[in-house]
């Protein structure tokens, strides 16, 4: 038995465990529990103790989300592992890739002019995804310059279109939302710079996506996107919930094409040769036969 995410975790492990499953693995992949308060918080947090303690093996998908529930008493070190560099299944590297007849097809399609710089957001739209800040962000660069473009790509699970809209009121013609989308290698395609101002992540997939298209990224320093990026080399990092640093991030990567250029080159080159799917997925069938051979299975 497998398990993924908490709730399916929690009920998987305790069936597995009744009915006597020898092998009973849980993927830890980031915790809700992080920016919740109070009791909640305990809960959510005994939860996933409970969640560990039933699993006969874990894996975390960043060495530094590891390190955190090592450090908080949540998992033990030795029955816990990552695998290769990280995340949760790496990146299909065929799909995500840098392709101009794509980048032209959708700027054309969204009204985005071709020498405009996207800065782009890929995610659920909720608030511990840092999104507002970075409309604030983007609405605070809007008024020295006109070149820049926001596009954001993902459901808005939390409501929040209506407030970003407010926040970008006097930008409003520069904002694009897209929604939910099952093609988001072609917004990729399209933009110059992937933002990601989380407060919580185990291991940001949409980063190392962005990277095999050949994107630098602006990220929170946070456990798991330091996991993804390498600070000055393939984006930028600033303190989650700072929006002038964020702010100050973007301007820097807008004003400088070239360094965008090499942090992107440099990005692509890290996804294809530490984050590519093949590689993870051949580590996890290789994690399943060591398990199973384990047990005499």
């Amino acid at each position: 038995m497998h398990t993924l995410t908490p709730k399916a975790g929690l009920l998987g492990m305790l069936a597995a465990r009744l009915a006597g499953v020898p092998v009973r693995l849980h993927t830890f992949q980031g915790e809700v529990w992080v920016t919740r308060r109070g009791a909640l918080r305990w809960l959510l947090k005994s939860l996933d103790r409970l969640l560990a303690r039933l699993a006969t093996d874990l894996l975390v998908v960043s060495a530094s989300e590891r390190a955190f529930l090592i450090a908080t008493g949540l998992i033990p070190a030795a029955k816990s592992r990552v695998l290769n560099h990280g995340s949760i299944a790496g990146v299909n590297c065929e799909r995500f890739k840098p392709d101009a007849s794509a980048r032209a097809a959708l700027r054309a399609e969204l009204g985005i002019p071709a020498d405009a710089l996207v800065f782009l957001f890929v995610g659920r739209l909720k608030r511990d995804k840092g999104v507002l800040d970075l409309a604030c962000a983007f609405a605070a660069l809007s008024r020295e310059t006109t070149a820049c473009r926001l596009l954001i790509v993902g459901p808005d699970e939390d409501g929040l279109l209506p407030e970003i809209e407010q926040v970008c009121s006097t930008c409003r013609s520069h904002l694009h939302v897209a929604g939910l989308s099952a093609v988001p290698e072609r917004y990729m395609a399209a933009s110059d710079l992937l933002c990601l101002p989380s407060y919580r992540e185990g291991f940001p997939t949409t980063i190392i996506e962005a990277a095999a298209t050949g994107l630098p990224a602006v990220a929170s320093r946070i456990y798991g996107i330091t996991d993804a990026i390498v600070e000055g080399d393939t984006g930028l990092l600033f303190e989650a919930g700072d929006v002038q640093q964020l702010a100050l991030s973007m301007r820097t990567l807008a004003g400088d094409a070239d360094l965008r250029r090499q942090m992107g080159q440099k990005a692509r080159e890290r996804a294809l040769r530490d984050f590519s799917q093949a590689q993870l997925t051949a580590a996890l069938l290789a994690r399943y036969r060591e398990l199973l051979s384990s047990q005499g299975l």
